[in-house]
């Protein structure tokens, strides 16, 4: 919770202290450093944000934690590719699957923690109420950011061509990008049903 003088608490510097440990560790023989760029950027972007706004606008707790947990999923994906994390490896092999799904698995956070993160905003800073309209617009926002992504992955293949087919992350299937932004609106929504009454008392006690 938030502390009277401004100052982190035990919870927030765990999870700054984690991902910076984290962040090291991916910096270190990624499979492509082009690629862990373009992964680890967004995650260091926000990390930037919240630590230049925690003072000024501190969020709530289980913001916190699902924007940490977001990352570290960037990170591991920025060390790895998003097409050959080993934990996702061992399950295709085990399941017999036809792909690595780690990306599939991070587009659906991919909804999820800018869904409660877009709702804590709206709600503290805009005349937006809780309820149908809030639930629409949050899933909007949601998959608009999803868009945005894809389009930036677009973009990236063709100012670079095969340098950035780690990034991209296709694995062949041509309706990747669809399904990617299909499983971003199924986060939103799954994050709003099961986490908004969590969120609105950690609201209240926010105030």
């Amino acid at each position: 919770m938030m502390t009277k003088d401004g100052s982190y608490t035990h919870l927030h510097l765990i999870l700054l202290v984690s991902l910076a440990g984290v962040f090291a560790w991916s910096a270190v023989k990624p499979y492509d450093y082009f690629t862990w760029v373009l992964e680890v950027a967004p995650a260091v972007i926000g990390a930037i944000v919240l630590l230049a706004t925690y003072k000024r606008f501190r969020l709530t707790d289980i913001t916190y934690v699902l924007i940490w947990f977001f990352s570290i999923i960037l990170i591991t994906g920025g060390h790895y590719t998003y097409a050959r994390m080993p934990l996702f490896d061992w399950i295709k092999e085990t399941f017999d699957l036809t792909r690595n799904h780690y990306d599939r698995f991070g587009h659906f956070f991919q909804g999820v923690t800018p869904a409660i993160l877009t709702r804590e905003v709206l709600l503290r800073r805009s005349p937006l109420q809780k309820g149908k309209w809030c639930f629409f617009i949050v899933c909007c926002v949601a998959l608009a950011i999803s868009a945005s992504y894809e389009l930036f992955e677009w973009a990236m293949s063709i100012a670079t061509g095969t340098a950035a087919d780690d990034f991209v992350g296709s694995q062949g299937d041509v309706w990747d990008a669809q399904q990617d932004m299909f499983l971003c609106l199924c986060g939103a929504v799954v994050a709003q049903i099961v986490l908004s009454k969590w969120h609105d008392r950690q609201l209240e006690n926010n105030e």
